[in-house]
Formats: C-alpha cells, sequence, structure tokens
C-alpha cells in the first residue's frame, strides 16, 4: 500500500552487517536442550494490558498477542496474521475489512472471533487510559463483527495509515472473558493468541515465554522457549552477556558498552554485534504552560545554541546520528529544516533572537528528563545541554530528573517547563513522526493545536495510499514544527544486538519499528 523502500532501512541494514560480520543465517534447530534463549534488555513492561500502554511495553506485547496484521521477518509492509486478508473496500480508505483465519483460539483455548476482535478495540476507547493507545485509533468510527470472522473497520475519515496501526502491538487481541470491557485486567496474568504464552511474570525482572502450541499465524519459530530479563542499566546487562548468563542484548546498550562490545578483544571473545540504522528519535518538548518556555524566541534560543554534534559525538560516542527534524533520516518526506533555518550552533545569533523579542536577562529554564527509560547517557546528556546553554550567557538551567512512572504522570500534568522524550516509532511512516505530537490531545499531554497540520496537512496525506505523494505535505508540517520550535529533535539512534557467536537470527528478529520478534532467535546448529 505505501510505497515504504526507505522505510525498512533497519532490519536491511543489519542483515548486511550481519553477513559481513559473519553473524547469521546459519539454520537453529529449535531446540531446547540448551534451555530457552535469554534475552536482556532495559526496556521492562508497564503494564500487560494492551489498553494501557503506548509505549516500550509492545516489546513483550508483539511476541505474546497477536495482531490482525504484522510484519513478517523481511516485510516491508503489514501482512496478514490473525487476519487471513485485509483491505480497503472503498476508494475513499474509509472502510477496511478483515476476514479472520479459520479456528483461531486465544492460549486458554477460547475462541477467538470477530466478536473479540471488536470487544479488543471498543475497549481500548471506552477505557481511553491516560497512558494508552486510544489516540491511535482518531479516525475509527466504529468496529463492525459480521458472523465469526469477518471485522468490518468504519472510519470517520480517510487514512491510509490505517493498517500500518492495525499492525502495532497496540492492537493486540484480547479475550472478552478475561479483559473488561470498561476497565483494565488488573493481575499479572495474560490471555492472548500470539507465538508464545506468558508462563512466568516477575515485575521488572523476568518474563518467561514458552510456545503457544494453539497459535496460527505467520511466525515461524526458531526456538522453543524464551527468557527475557529485565535491567536497571546497560552495564550489569553487559556483563550477564559476557559471564553467559543472557545470550543477547538488545534494548538499552549504554555508549561506552556499545564501543566496547565492538572491539576485537579477548574481552569480547565468543560474541558479536550487530549494528544498523534505527528510526527512534530523542527531543526537547516546550511547554505553553510556562511562562518563559511560551515565548517563541525563548525556544527558538534554545534552538539556536544547541550543539547536537556535541552530543553525539561527546556522550554517545557516535553511536547516535544528530537529528534536524522530527521525522529521521531513511522515511520518505525526511527533510533537515532545524539545521535550513538555524545553520551551526551560534550564541550570537541566539542572543539576537532574545533581544529583539525584548529578553535582556538570562532566561531561567527547568530542564528535566527520566532516570530509567533512555539508557545511563541520559543524565550526561542533560548535563552537556545545560552547559551548552549557560555557556552562551543567555540561559540559567536548573535540571530535574524522576523514574519513568512518575516522569510520565509529571508531563501528562504539564508539570515540566521544558522535558526530555525518546519516540519508538508505532510504525516508520512520516506521519507517526509528526501527528503524535499534535493537536489539544496528544502523546505528550502538552496541548499542541496546529491548526495548518492537524486540519489540513495530515487529513491530505492520509488520503493518498502512495507515500511518495505526500513529500510536500510533510516538508510543510516540518516547516510548521520549525517555525513554532516546541518540539526541538537532537538525534537519531542506532540499532544494536549483541550476542553469543552461537545465536542465529539477531539480524532478522527487529519488525520496521525495530521491535524484536523472538521467534527469530534460534541457536547455531554448525559453523
Amino acid at each position: 500500500m505505501f510505497n515504504r523502500k526507505r522505510s525498512l532501512r533497519p532490519v536491511a541494514a543489519i542483515a548486511s552487517i550481519g553477513m559481513v560480520a559473519g553473524c547469521g543465517y546459519f539454520s537453529g534447530s529449535g531446540s531446547d536442550d540448551q534451555g530457552p534463549i535469554v534475552v536482556g534488555t532495559t526496556s521492562a513492561p508497564s503494564t500487560l494490558d494492551p489498553a494501557a500502554s503506548w509505549d516500550g511495553s509492545w516489546e513483550l506485547f508483539r511476541n505474546i498477542y497477536q495482531t490482525l496484521l504484522a510484519y513478517p521477518s523481511g516485510a516491508t509492509t503489514p501482512e496478514p496474521d490473525a487476519a487471513k486478508s485485509c483491505a480497503f473496500t472503498d476508494t475513499t480508505n474509509r472502510a477496511y475489512r478483515c476476514e479472520l483465519r479459520a479456528g483461531l483460539t486465544f492460549s486458554n483455548g477460547d475462541k477467538l472471533d470477530a466478536q473479540a476482535v471488536k470487544h479488543s478495540f471498543d475497549r481500548i476507547r471506552e477505557i481511553n487510559a491516560p497512558s494508552g493507545p486510544a489516540g491511535l485509533l482518531g479516525s475509527l468510527d466504529h468496529v463492525q463483527a459480521l458472523g465469526d470472522r469477518e471485522v468490518v473497520f468504519r472510519l470517520n475519515k480517510a487514512d491510509a495509515t490505517f493498517p500500518f496501526v492495525l499492525a502495532t502491538p497496540a492492537m493486540s487481541l484480547v479475550d472478552p472473558k478475561g479483559y473488561p470491557a470498561d476497565a483494565l485486567r488488573k493481575d499479572s496474568g495474560v490471555i492472548g493468541s500470539g507465538p508464545y504464552k506468558l508462563q512466568d511474570y516477575q515485575e521488572g525482572k523476568t518474563a518467561q515465554l514458552v510456545r503457544n502450541e494453539r497459535y496460527k499465524g505467520f511466525a515461524d519459530r526458531r526456538n522453543g522457549a524464551v527468557t527475557i530479563r529485565y535491567f536497571q542499566d546497560s552495564a550489569p546487562m553487559v556483563k550477564a552477556l559476557r559471564s553467559k548468563k543472557i545470550d543477547v542484548t538488545y534494548r538499552g546498550l549504554a555508549a561506552d558498552d556499545i564501543v566496547a562490545l565492538g572491539r576485537k578483544d579477548a574481552a569480547n571473545k565468543g560474541l558479536q554485534l550487530v549494528e544498523g540504522a534505527g528510526t527512534d528519535i530523542n527531543y526537547l518538548v516546550f511547554n505553553p504552560k510556562d511562562p518563559w518556555a511560551a515565548k517563541r524566541a525563548v525556544r527558538r534560543a534554545v534552538a539556536q545554541v544547541v550543539d547536537r554534534t556535541a552530543l553525539a559525538h561527546t556522550i554517545y560516542k557516535d553511536t547516535v546520528e544528530p537529528l534536524y527534524s522530527m521525522v529521521p533520516q531513511g522515511l520518505t518526506g525526511h527533510t533537515t529544516p532545524y539545521f535550513d533555518t538555524f545553520g551551526d550552533p551560534d550564541p550570537a545569533k541566539a542572543k539576537r533572537i532574545l533581544t529583539g523579542a525584548g529578553i535582556d536577562e538570562p532566561v531561567p529554564l527547568t530542564l528535566w528528563y527520566t532516570t530509567d527509560r533512555y539508557g545511563s547517557e541520559t543524565a550526561l546528556e542533560f548535563k552537556e545541554l545545560k552547559r551548552q546553554l549557560e555557556d552562551s550567557g543567555l540561559f540559567t538551567v536548573t535540571l530535574k530528573s524522576r523514574p519513568w512512572k512518575t516522569y510520565v504522570v509529571g508531563y501528562q500534568k504539564g508539570e515540566y517547563p521544558v522535558f526530555g522524550r525518546g519516540w519508538f516509532p508505532d510504525f516508520p511512516d512520516a506521519d507517526n513522526f509528526i501527528a503524535p505530537f499534535v493537536g489539544e490531545q496528544n502523546a505528550l499531554g502538552t496541548p499542541y493545536p496546529s491548526k495548518e497540520i492537524t486540519t489540513t496537512l495530515l487529513p491530505r496525506s492520509r488520503q493518498e495510499s502512495d507515500r511518495g505523494q505526500v513529500v510536500k505535505d510533510f516538508e510543510q508540517a516540518q516547516r510548521v514544527l520549525v517555525d513554532d520550535a516546541r518540539l526541538l529533535p537532537l538525534w537519531q539512534g542506532k540499532a544494536y544486538v549483541a550476542a553469543s557467536e552461537d545465536i542465529s537470527g539477531g539480524e532478522r528478529a527487529l519488525d520496521p519499528s525495530t521491535i524484536m520478534m523472538m521467534w527469530e532467535l534460534s541457536r547455531k546448529t554448525s559453523w
């Protein structure tokens, strides 16, 4: 449906590096003789209920729940999983029909039919959890269940991105008997229909996955079981990898650890590091409720001072790339409007911006960041931002931080003048790097009623299935974002998978949103 050849770059790059480094393409036996494959990550779920999650919980959901559409390894567009087929049935992109596979059941044997699909979507909107994914369904008017296997999604406006929404783990299918229509599930149990069952879960510690023998979908499981271990920091995770207590690490590797793992020395004997481009981004948000952050001149002066290259090189050791747009490199529609507008960091230009707005004294700003979400460099990154801003002589900066669970509550209440966020895309299209951040209700908790974007550019772009035809709309949207300077992009991440050399599949285990498909991992049977 979309022209997304460039958006497959993360997976394609990883695959090519895997071949060069001798990291992959060995067949796996799927044997459990050596126990489950153990994967380490710093991205612990915030919830086990899909109706409550628009965050890194999706890493787990992808493997234990099922969606109508998903991404087989190497796919560039969503393909049927729980569905047998899906398609728009009209020329206006407002009616989307899916036919389910025959004989689907949940892991407990309950029937997965059209009514269960309708229930799964209806409860997301009915519950409308503060940190939930209801915002992804803004174009959905209602869901119809026709018979046992036919589901029709009626949209209130044209939305060519809707199939990509269906492929996000947010739209996981749940059993109506175990998931109330108007409330979140309270216990730690899971009833899904994905490739694995959640056999045991210890919050913040481990998730034990075993094969779901009732699963019907495209996933070809190359292992019998996977255990996910959750770490607070990169260092103990890498230590566990080197001591063979885990087999694979993915989300949350620190820059210093990535650099160290990339060296060919005795410490890394028996290990492999696979690198590829990523689509995750990091940025600052300015809260219009704050008297200083509300001033356009202040925001633009910050944009004129911030040195992204220094952040990428000094703090992140070039494991990330400077970013000059909310739309990352590799996606159709990416431009560099912040660099085109502000050029290189220049405190003298920033001072002229402020004095032109009648601001002659140093601007006091409080910058907030989370301590346990985006990696151990976050604190160093914000110290560097403080240094850059204060060295200009134009700002006095106070740094404050909180753990993620309370940090989320704070920005949703509008407590932070300026705060840091990261974004792992729901789907790799430019729309998903603009739409979630604008409008009265958005993913940031700070209203951003950008009328030109929300009423003209996004609606018009969603009428077009060929995404190559909407580049001009996205370029204009990016110019609007730069002019407002409410969102300040800082860097774009790369994707890294570190693993024992006897593990195969790391190079093909990431979907286009860089979520790990655990079923692709296996132990090599030969060298």
